[in-house]
């Protein structure tokens, strides 16, 4: 079973799909629907499978295939994963149906057909296994700079207000990261040539060259830079509260739950194993700015009236609790920041799609906007709260599990840094609640009435009129079955995480431990 091509099937399965969905008529918009359904619950099985498939004991990378694609610079179009990349996997395998049942309307409003939305979704998700699944490193940078393209089409044809500001300054923020990343992929060529003899991009080849601690400084610059971009990390982290907020909101969360973890997955891969002198050097600078994220980030989500806004702010917080997990040096804090990738990818992404419902009700995105939803919808008030609760990593939910690893793995190396991150956690349950208490408690504010359908306020104009914006009753519908059916799998997965992750847990910990080696370090 372990030969059988899960990974390439995985990736050649959504993107045939995405091409047929793109050929449909506009006027088959529910035969879209169903097609791109399917094909993501096929992705789902194979990861399913894969993962079945996948020896826990076994060797380092699994699944593996390879064939020749150009020959005369050492590419190959190789293959394979190890548990911190499978887990990945499993994630884009549950959050793609997820997304798509979510978006099955409203999405796309009048701009363009659902045809074409769901056909980007589908090859995002293509380019998306490509990410995580490649062992070459020029594949891996051409799966790194395809994805773009259906994430930037997402947000410019689909997005809010601002959705074309904020598509192009995420293309162009990861464009520029992944050209500086080019540079460094470029002088791995030129160093294996000269160690081995002839230029190579497979991993494991690159994994055993001996390059000087100056040139792996420089190198890795290059990588951290495209990986601190799509991270993203403070002070790099401008293009996604735009992305976040202005994505569609099936967009929205696969940028925050998976896309981004790009850059930390990156981290793991790339930066640690082949520049581990460059990693032990630059390692207080990246801490510095992953604490200054977690408070940063967190300060700012507290001052935000913008629902989705906040949201994406709190990613970056997030993001900063992970580089503090990879980059302090022990397996029990590497092995929580990957499973805290994969918790955040479910709670946030979970968040987003509640955010997302109670804006599709309201007609507004400001949290000012609502009050006393929870009497009106107490199915969306709890999905809301058992959201919430797993974003601040409530014990029981399963983003406790990983931040708690992540701290006290970071701790005995990295006390300060760890001692000042905890007060991200002060912080984030100060943020979360108060946006859940304002929306779904006190009273019933109601929405801004539209300029042209307010009538004159009583008693004439003055300075009582303009004090006294009119407002209309906000009728707040609960969930639905097909609403239901979407976060369902998301709460469960939530919850049974939360008290049971050692499953995952068995999976993440020989890859990160080979990790931790390749680094030279020792717990």
């Amino acid at each position: 079973m372990s030969d059988f091509p899960f990974l390439l099937l995985m990736i050649a399965v959504p993107a045939i799909g995405a091409a047929a969905v793109a050929a449909l008529p506009r006027n088959r918009e529910a035969l879209a629907k169903q097609v791109s359904l399917g094909v993501s619950l096929v992705v789902l099985l194979l990861a399913v499978l894969a993962t079945v498939a996948f020896d826990v004991g076994g060797d380092r990378f699994q699944l593996t295939s390879s064939w020749t694609w150009i020959a005369d610079f050492g590419v190959s179009f190789a293959l394979g994963v190890d548990g911190i990349a499978l887990v990945m996997l499993l994630l884009i395998g549950v959050l793609v149906p997820v997304v798509i049942g979510a978006s099955w309307r409203d999405e796309a409003g009048d701009r363009r057909p659902l045809t074409t939305y769901f056909a980007w979704l589908l090859l995002l998700e293509a380019m998306m296994v490509g990410v995580f699944a490649a062992t070459d490193v020029f594949l891996f940078y051409v799966f790194f700079e395809a994805m773009l393209v259906p994430m930037y089409f997402i947000i410019g044809s689909f997005g809010g207000p601002r959705r074309q500001y904020a598509a192009v300054k995420f293309f162009l923020y990861s464009l520029v990261g992944g050209l500086v990343m080019l540079a460094s992929v470029i002088g791995l060529y030129v160093v294996s040539n000269s160690q081995l003899g002839e230029g190579t991009f497979a991993f494991d080849a690159l994994r055993q060259l001996e390059i000087d601690p100056g040139v792996q400084k420089l190198l890795f610059l290059g990588f951290f830079v495209a990986f601190a971009i799509k991270a993203p990390l403070v002070p790099f982290h401008t293009w996604l509260p735009d992305s976040g907020s202005e994505a569609p909101i099936g967009g929205a969360v696969l940028l925050v739950g998976v896309l981004d973890k790009v850059g930390t997955f990156g981290f793991l891969r790339y930066c640690l194993p082949l520049f581990p002198d460059a990693s032990r050097y630059f390692a207080p600078f990246v801490l510095v700015l992953a604490v200054i994220g977690v408070l940063y980030a967190a300060l700012l989500a507290m001052g935000q009236s913008d629902m989705k806004r906040l949201v994406a702010y709190t990613s970056i917080s997030h993001f900063g609790f992970i580089a503090l997990g990879i980059f302090a040096f022990t397996t029990e804090a590497a092995t929580g920041a990957v499973l805290y990738m994969v918790n955040h990818g479910i709670a946030t992404g979970l968040l987003f799609l509640v955010v997302g419902m109670l804006i599709a009700r309201g007609g507004s995105r400001q949290i000012g906007d609502y009050g006393g939803v929870a009497r009106k919808a107490p199915l969306l008030a709890g999905a809301f709260l058992v959201a919430g609760l797993a974003s601040l990593a409530l014990p029981g939910t399963n983003s406790f599990v990983s931040e708690f690893l992540v701290l006290i793995g970071s701790f005995p190396e990295r006390p300060v840094f760890t001692i000042v991150a905890t007060v991200g956690i002060i912080l984030a349950a100060l943020y979360i609640l108060l946006m859940y208490q304002r929306t779904m408690h006190g009273p019933d504010r109601g929405v801004l009435m539209a300029e042209e359908d307010a009538e004159p306020a009583a008693g004439g104009g003055g300075a009582t009129a303009t004090l006294t914006a009119p407002r209309r009753s906000l009728r707040v519908a609960d969930l639905d079955r097909r609403e239901l059916a979407v976060v369902s799998p998301l709460v469960a997965l939530i919850i049974v995480l939360g008290v049971y992750p050692q499953p995952l847990l068995d999976v993440i910990g020989p890859a990160v431990s080979a990790t931790m080696s390749d680094l030279g370090g020792t717990d």
